[in-house]
């Protein structure tokens, strides 16, 4: 064996096979006899040899690299942790690594890790936008790297779209507070610019307008420490709401903290959007519309895969239902 980084003659040597074999097990092709397969492996493993992965781009007949770019929120974010998981776990059985980034609701960090999922050739990209306009996205990226957005919708170029109902959630949690006797119904809600932010406050409102109630709207939330100091500052008020409901899961857990240190976590209620975990073991717990994004995650792999595979249908939305979860504090009475 050549001393330093071993080569893929090395491997061949090694297997006692030949260097297209070992070409074409390190590139995925299925059709080697399984006992050469294992050879080569063997050879691999135990030569500690690791592909030059653009090299090894440049000799594949596809020119794949075998890797997806997956790009939400906040990968710390429990909705977006568990929508990752699902796409790893849609990648694996196709041999796919899942390049992620988070980008912290900043466009210019948008087109930054889409420019180096283009450097990198990913295979496909999976996108929940940060800015207004994805127009951009026919110029940074090849044309032959499908893109399919997901949790949110974007604005500037066509592709295939994974959205949760929104605004059907949001109507269904006011309703919900309406049925339990509350008539006074503040909503606290995550940043403006934000799409499903927009969609639920719509939701928030068409209701509302319907029961002739009044509306309180408090926007511009997006971590839980902001979302405590809005909801003691709401239940301060002279005519405070008797219910809450809040627009995303950091929110929620704010406007719980909120209750809690107001001692009113039984008087007031509250119907969160997303669930959290621990919701069930909270004291109540808490009412939510659970979005399910696993199944957002599974649906945007697919459709992903398929775009990948070929086709080249019209661009669809993807519609993942929400659920009511009743625990308790949605169901404290007005």
């Amino acid at each position: 064996m050549t001393p330093g980084r071993p080569t893929m003659n090395d491997v061949a040597r090694t297997a006692g096979v030949s260097l297209k074999t070992v070409s074409r097990v390190v590139n995925g092709e299925t059709t080697v006899d399984p006992a050469l397969v294992a050879k080569v492996r063997a050879a691999v493993d135990s030569l500690h040899y690791r592909p030059h992965l653009g090299a090894s781009m440049l000799r594949r007949n596809d020119r794949r690299t075998a890797t997806i770019g997956l790009l939400l929120e906040d990968v710390g974010n429990p909705f977006s942790a568990v929508l990752h998981r699902a796409v790893e776990d849609e990648a694996r059985p196709r041999g796919l690594h899942v390049l992620t980034g988070s980008l912290d609701e900043d466009p210019d960090r948008e087109r930054e890790l889409t420019r180096a999922c283009a450097r990198r050739h990913t295979d496909g990209l999976i996108l929940a936008p940060a800015g207004p306009d994805q127009s951009y996205l026919a110029r940074e990226l090849p044309p032959d790297i499908p893109v399919v957005f997901v949790d949110r919708p974007a604005a500037g170029f066509a592709a295939d779209t994974v959205l949760a109902g929104n605004g059907a959630g949001a109507t269904e949690a006011v309703r919900h507070l309406i049925a339990y006797g509350h008539r006074r119904i503040a909503f606290l809600g995550d940043l403006a610019r934000i799409a499903t932010a927009r969609q639920r406050l719509r939701g928030y409102l068409a209701v509302l307008d319907e029961g002739g109630l009044p509306p309180a709207v408090v926007g511009g939330l997006h971590d839980s420490s902001a979302a405590e100091a809005a909801t003691v500052d709401l239940l301060r008020r002279p005519e405070p709401p008797t219910a809450l409901f809040t627009g995303q899961n950091l929110i929620t857990v704010g406007a719980v903290r909120a209750l809690r240190r107001l001692g009113l976590r039984h008087s007031v209620a509250l119907v969160g959007f997303d669930d959290f975990p621990l919701a069930d073991l909270l004291e109540p717990g808490v009412t939510v519309i659970a979005q399910d994004p696993a199944a957002m995650g599974r649906a945007a792999a697919r459709a992903l895969f398929e775009r990948m595979d070929g086709l080249t249908a019209e661009p669809r939305e993807i519609r993942i239902a929400t659920t009511l979860i009743p625990r308790g504090s949605g169901e404290i009475a007005g």
